[in-house]
């Protein structure tokens, strides 16, 4: 089983949303064949809890405007540093980046295949630690 037409739509969507907000580390696996709950994860980085929440904002607001996907749960989003927005047929994990780094979703799915994300989304990946970087006095 793959992820369904719709589920790469709402993943595309999503990954395109999270990097015009300047998400970094944007990938999205295919789980349909190992989870029964979901068809794909799309995980996104920000440097810090704002940007996080402008990042769960920007996704929230493309996949209900273009696609009229409400999530049907939502968790962290007091604390800032993981928000998981459940699509039922995605899952959107934006996170700061330390904890990108300790959780190590990417482990988890490896061996997931790797969806496909649009040019401008795939161009984010790997300039996380570039951006922090930067950011350091």
């Amino acid at each position: 089983m793959t992820a369904t037409d719709r589920s790469v739509e709402l993943i595309n969507a999503a990954a395109q949303a999270a990097a015009d907000k300047l998400a970094h580390d944007v990938v999205a696996y295919d789980v349909s064949d190992v989870l029964t709950l979901t068809d794909a994860f799309l995980l996104a980085s920000a440097p810090n809890d704002r940007q996080v929440k402008a990042v769960v904002d920007a996704v929230e607001e493309r996949l209900l405007k273009e696609h009229g996907a409400k999530p049907a749960r939502r968790e962290g989003e007091r604390e800032g540093r993981w928000v998981l927005l459940d699509y039922v047929d995605i899952v959107v994990h934006v996170q700061h980046s330390e904890e990108r780094v300790y959780y190590a979703l990417e482990r988890l799915w490896k061996d997931c295949p790797e969806l496909d994300l649009p040019e401008d989304a795939k161009a984010t990946r790997g300039k996380g630690e570039q951006a922090e970087a930067e950011d350091a006095p």
